[in-house]
């Protein structure tokens, strides 16, 4: 949808230029040991790893950190076991959040999500309560022109493309999105990143006085150690984005 397409790339914007590098580091290396530990280190027969793996790439993380964190989750050297849940609930406005979580400390990160929800003005949900909104998705930021995105998706594979702002938005099966990034790189479009996320399948639109409250929750989520990624069924108008963007 047009609005998820939107807010994905200011997103994507917002953490090229994080302040908090170093927590956003420690997220992307707990998602490769834990990836490495669930389905073991060989690239070529874990296509999860290959996606935390990318993605910490994408995002600048250093190689021996990456195969530091790959040694850690097969047991190599000493490391933490993670547990990988959901939690699920509701925002102001309405919006369905659906919180993705690997932690080592089940009871605190449970503790920790309840607190961001309650202190601001959300309320967190029973198992199953939203998750039914979202759907699982491979999802691929790119540049280049239209003629020549539009026809490498087609030949890929990709099963929608979606224009957001200077980028495009591609969608993909989740066993697709390595396949369908490694066309677009053989066809020289640059991949501005790429990752298994959660699309929602019905959008609440927020205006200037719900947007803030709700992108504050988010925000508070997504501060949270155990709290590797936070999917909404939000959309905001290009105007609000915008005064957003300039913050």
């Amino acid at each position: 949808m047009a609005g998820h397409s939107k807010w994905a790339n200011i997103k994507h914007r917002k953490g090229r230029q994080d302040a908090k590098r170093g927590k956003l580091f420690a997220k992307l290396i707990k998602s490769i040991e834990s990836a490495a530990r669930n389905g073991g280190a060989d690239l070529s027969a874990n296509p999860t790893l290959v996606t935390a793996v990318q993605k910490a790439k994408d995002n600048s993380v250093p190689k021996d950190n990456i195969d530091r964190a790959i040694a850690r989750g097969a047991g190599d050297v000493d490391g933490v076991a993670y547990t990988e849940t959901f939690y699920e609930g509701y925002g102001p406005a309405g919006v369905a959040l659906y919180v993705h979580i690997l932690t080592d400390n089940r009871n605190r990160a449970a503790s920790d999500v309840r607190s961001a929800f309650t202190k601001n003005g959300g309320s967190l949900g029973e198992p199953g309560s939203v998750g039914y909104l979202f759907e699982q998705k491979g999802q691929l930021l790119v540049s280049g022109d239209e003629d020549t995105v539009m026809l490498a998706a087609l030949e890929a594979g990709a099963e929608d493309v979606t224009p957001a702002d200077d980028l495009w938005e591609i969608t993909t099966a989740p066993s697709d999105l390595q396949t369908v990034r490694t066309a677009f790189e053989t066809s020289e479009i640059q991949v501005d990143s790429g990752d298994i996320t959660y699309l929602p399948s019905t959008s609440i639109e927020l205006n200037e006085k719900t947007a803030p409250h709700v992108l504050r929750l988010v925000d508070a989520l997504e501060d949270l150690d155990d709290v590797q990624a936070v999917f909404a069924n939000f959309d905001i108008p290009d105007e609000i984005l915008a005064t957003l963007d300039d913050e």
